[in-house]
């Protein structure tokens, strides 16, 4: 196998870590598949019990997503293109981390989530300019945290 033809391999499999092969090519709202691939991935995590286990999976994903997120741009010829969903996996994984939360609750995280990532409040935006891959996950990141703080309250207001 030559380099040239493990780097086109390599960054096939970028690509399709990038777009969560189908989840990025959906024809309507790509970025709420990719949250909802988010949310599969939270349960699944979360079936395993451990917090530790959910904190390494979203250090890998976000890890993995700089990378891949810069060569998908790089592919794409484009900055931040819609493609790209590994971030609202990100995201997602982000709002619902070592939060109490049943089926109603990760719900409830989904939406806003949804919500802030495509407000995009202070300093979500500004996250959008770092370059590369950088850019396109720390925003997710950021509206993970809003959403994260906003479902930690709406539990708190609850009572639970």
């Amino acid at each position: 196998m030559t380099a040239r033809s493990t780097e086109g391999w390599f960054d096939r499999a970028a690509l399709g870590i990038a777009t969560l092969g189908p989840c990025g090519h959906a024809p309507a709202a790509p970025g709420t598949v990719g949250s909802m691939a988010g949310l599969a991935l939270f349960w699944a995590v979360r079936a395993s019990g451990s917090l530790a286990v959910e904190g390494l999976v979203l250090i890998a994903v976000t890890a993995v997503g700089v990378s891949v997120a810069s060569r998908a741009e790089t592919a794409y010829r484009r900055r931040d293109p819609g493609l790209i969903v590994i971030d609202e996996t990100a995201g997602m994984l982000l709002t619902l981390a070592a939060v109490p939360v049943g089926f109603g609750g990760a719900v409830v995280g989904f939406f806003a989530f949804r919500l802030f990532d495509i407000v995009k409040p202070f300093p979500a935006r500004r996250a959008e300019r770092l370059p590369g891959g950088w850019g396109v996950m720390a925003d997710d990141l950021v509206a993970g945290l809003y959403a994260q703080a906003l479902l930690r309250l709406l539990l708190w207001l609850a009572g639970t």
